[in-house]
């Protein structure tokens, strides 16, 4: 037998499989105890982000509600969200215009056969297609939260995808000029 059901049962079976393997090392014992670093000191209005014509924009008192670890959440939450909206607002632009990539989205399905209207195209992704956004994003997210040292101890936020070194090369004033663009043009693509 074959068809969608098959794939979809095959496809349960793999997820339950990779369920049971995460869930069974939540129970293998700690090698040794981890050292508890202190967070670092943060003032808000040293933070990238704080930056003309408005300055420290907080409305609802958030900056101020908890700590500074609840902070660097705060800050790290909306990077992650600011990055994912650059990205899907890039993406929807892209398909508007009818650009497409090359080849299949699955056996028999080109990525050109979704269309150019975005959400008629992502209605028209199979399951399996979706399983895998959802599967990249989720691993993604999971490799960023158990990288050492963790962005509320002072570690860099985010993911780091800085292959070739530049980064790592730009002055204080630089890294804190591409943060706020970052940050600025993250917070224009949530607000469309």
């Amino acid at each position: 037998a074959s068809g969608p059901y098959v794939t979809y049962i095959t496809m349960l079976r793999l997820v339950t499989l990779a369920l049971a393997l995460v869930g069974a090392s939540a129970f293998t014992p700690v090698s040794k105890p981890v050292a508890r670093v202190a967070p670092m000191q943060v003032a808000v209005e040293d933070m990238a982000g704080v930056q003309n014509p408005v300055g420290l924009f907080d409305p609802m008192g958030l900056a101020t509600s908890g700590n500074d670890e609840t902070l660097l959440w705060f800050r790290a939450a909306e990077l992650k969200h600011s990055r994912v909206t650059m990205l899907a607002t890039a993406g929807w632009l892209v398909n508007s215009a009818g650009v497409f990539f090359p080849g299949d989205l699955t056996h028999g399905t080109k990525f050109s056969d979704l269309g150019s209207k975005p959400l008629e195209a992502w209605a028209a992704v199979p399951f399996a297609g979706k399983f895998q956004i959802l599967l990249f994003a989720g691993c993604v997210e999971f490799f960023s939260e158990v990288k050492k040292p963790h962005y509320m101890k002072g570690g860099p936020m985010g993911l780091q995808c800085d292959p070739l070194g530049i980064y790592e090369n730009m002055t204080p004033e630089m890294r804190k000029t591409r943060m706020n663009r970052e940050l600025a043009n993250g917070r224009l693509a949530m607000i469309g």
